[in-house]
């Protein structure tokens, strides 16, 4: 049975060889000045769009990026320059956030498991740490005296909600993430008298969400619980991380975010918030809603074969670069992402065929079962979606297959 493609995303289409255009460039060009496939090719003026779009949208509130959508260097100084924050969730991507030009005080750390030399780089350099943990907390506390230096401490609270309809929920019930909201006070009291220096809040109920409406509810409930805290604390936080949580539509069928109507929704919000949030700043922390529709994965076919009357694709790239296009990185029922034969952008489609990686097991699979025109060995493949959670969640060292090049293209801003 046939199935259907996820929607190619605005800002991409063939020239007038009919051949897939990133950036101003054909893919054709693109492939020979990498040099090889795959290939990820990333386009910054399309995130630049996305990121005028938030200004448009939501405006008064900061714009971070959380860097473990994508971290390739070049499209991480390039994203640095052009919002207010990044956010990382290790020390590895602590240091790509440094290398990137962003001030360590606009620098954000979370997530669970901090080792003690992550909290000290950290501390020495002036970063906040978003604490998962009265224990964290402590450890901070403990490392900031020995440093001689206040650590920046926000707690991230784990709500007693979550964002409806979310692709992966982080609030709201049992959660290794933050502290649960009604041991809150109590801890930001103790980092005060410890001597630290607090920073204000992190609430993060989920994530790839597409229904405006239950981000509305989420941020609405989100401001509700940042003032209920900060009343009881008796203390006006700095800062707080309403999340994110805006979604992209990877599949058939799947609407487009309205940012709009969120940004409407949350101005009204803002407008009469808690007395206690009067002073406070406000971010959003958002990743694949800034990059993910701007990359695109280039691979080869290597072998074209027919197995019981069904056509396989064979390429030279798979799961091991793109693990969330094969349906194996959260998805219950596989779906199939954006993707076309690049090579043959204005042909009709007019077999059935899958795509298929190279790798030995049967979940490498890139598109089951669709219409596509005919391909061809040597034909390049496109799979769109490719610029959020792409190469550096994906397995690479499984089956010791080459690695995936990266590229980026466009002027920016």
């Amino acid at each position: 049975m046939t199935k259907p493609l996820g929607a190619i995303p605005a800002g991409f289409s063939a020239g007038d060889d009919g051949v897939l255009s990133i950036g101003g460039r054909s893919v054709h060009e693109l492939v020979a000045e990498a040099g090889d496939t795959p290939l990820f090719v990333y386009d910054l003026g399309l995130i630049d769009e996305r990121i005028a779009r938030f200004r448009r949208a939501i405006p008064g509130v900061e714009l971070h990026y959380a860097i473990k959508a994508n971290t390739y260097t070049p499209l991480l100084a390039h994203v640095a320059k052009h919002v207010d924050g990044l956010d990382v969730a290790s020390g590895g991507e602590l240091g790509s956030a440094l290398a990137s030009g962003m001030a360590p005080g606009l620098i954000s750390f979370a997530g669970p498991g901090k080792r003690d030399k992550e909290l000290r780089s950290a501390i020495q350099v002036g970063v906040t740490i978003n604490c998962e943990s009265e224990g964290e907390a402590e450890r901070a506390l403990s490392i900031g005296g020995a440093e001689g230096v206040a650590p920046k401490l926000a707690v991230r609270v784990n709500p007693d909600f979550e964002i409806k309809g979310s692709g992966m929920r982080m609030g709201g019930g049992a959660k290794p993430f933050g502290v649960d909201a009604e041991r809150v006070p109590a801890l930001v009291r103790r980092i005060v008298a410890g001597g630290g220096d607090w920073r204000g809040f992190h609430i993060f109920a989920g994530s790839q969400a597409l229904d405006a409406a239950a981000l509305i509810e989420a941020q609405r409930a989100t401001l509700e619980l940042a003032g209920a805290l900060s009343a009881e604390i008796g203390a006006a936080p700095p800062m707080v991380n309403l999340g994110g949580g805006f979604g992209i539509p990877y599949f058939h069928g799947e609407t487009p975010l309205d940012i709009e109507a969120v940004g409407r929704a949350l101005a009204l919000e803002l407008s009469n918030r808690h007395e206690n949030l009067v002073n406070t700043e406000f971010a959003i922390e958002l990743g694949r809603w800034v990059v993910g529709e701007a990359g695109v994965y280039l691979t080869r076919i290597v072998d074209r074969k027919v197995s019981h009357g069904k056509t396989f694709l064979v390429t030279d790239g798979g799961m091991h670069h793109q693990l969330a296009a094969s349906g194996n990185f959260g998805q219950v029922i596989r779906r199939n992402y954006p993707a076309a034969i690049a090579s043959r952008m204005a042909q009709p489609a007019t077999e059935e065929a899958s795509i298929v990686g190279c790798l030995c097991t049967p979940l490498d699979r890139l598109a089951d079962d669709v219409m596509l025109p005919r391909a061809d060995v040597g034909d390049i493949v496109a799979v769109f979606m490719a610029g959020a959670y792409g190469l550096s969640a994906s397995p690479q060292a499984f089956l010791g297959q080459q690695a995936a090049l990266e590229m980026a293209v466009g002027t920016g801003i």
